[in-house]
């Protein structure tokens, strides 16, 4: 039906659905962590609520820990390359995230950075206790189970994790941009998606 057929009370409805489809075209955004907030502790034992503290620039956040015996240190090595790389916007911040907080305390976590050379801004490796974590970690999509298990002669639990591989790309305002696989994504590419976020 043409404009011109519709009366004055239809045109005003046509226009309002029009101007709301329009407002409603931005930049697609995958999820909205912005409602909830986490309580955290970084490598410095400095509290840290996420994505909170974030907000106000880009973020780059990986997930880890600390006795990966492989994948976890390909995810770390590649947020130290993406933001080696360069091209992202003023202020943009980087994060680890363990999901093993019963053995990735803060001084883990710091010598761990160090191995990196990561144990200083713009990186911060982040835990917490066991159930926040947990409820982080379910939040974000992040899956882990104990792949093997077996006990030290002196009675302690060494175990390893199967996990979820995954960077996150959120927004100044903290929506998920893009979920990355995190050992396998090229760096040129997250390195371009966040140089376009302004």
């Amino acid at each position: 039906m043409h404009l011109t057929k519709l009366n004055a009370g239809s045109k005003i409805l046509v226009a309002l659905i029009v101007a709301l489809s329009l407002q409603s075209c931005g930049p697609d955004r995958l999820d909205d962590y912005g409602g909830e907030s986490f309580f955290l502790v970084n490598q410095d034992g400095q509290e840290v609520t996420f994505p909170d503290d974030f907000e106000g620039a880009p973020l780059i956040v990986g997930f880890i820990y600390t006795n990966c015996p492989d994948i976890c240190s390909f995810i770390t090595a590649n947020v130290r390359r993406i933001e080696n790389a360069g091209t992202y916007p003023d202020g943009t911040q980087f994060a680890l995230i363990t999901f093993d907080p019963e053995r990735d305390r803060p001084d883990v976590l710091k010598s761990y950075a160090a191995a990196f050379e990561m144990d200083k801004a713009p990186y911060q490796f982040l835990t917490g206790n066991p159930e926040e974590i947990e409820r982080l970690m379910k939040r974000v999509s992040v899956r882990k189970a104990i792949s093997s298990e077996q006990e030290t002669e002196n009675g302690d639990s060494v175990y390893f994790l199967s996990h979820s591989d995954k960077i996150l790309l959120l927004d100044s305002q903290s929506r998920l941009v893009f979920d990355y696989g995190g050992s396998m994504t090229p760096v040129d590419i997250v390195a371009e998606d966040l140089s376009q976020l302004q």
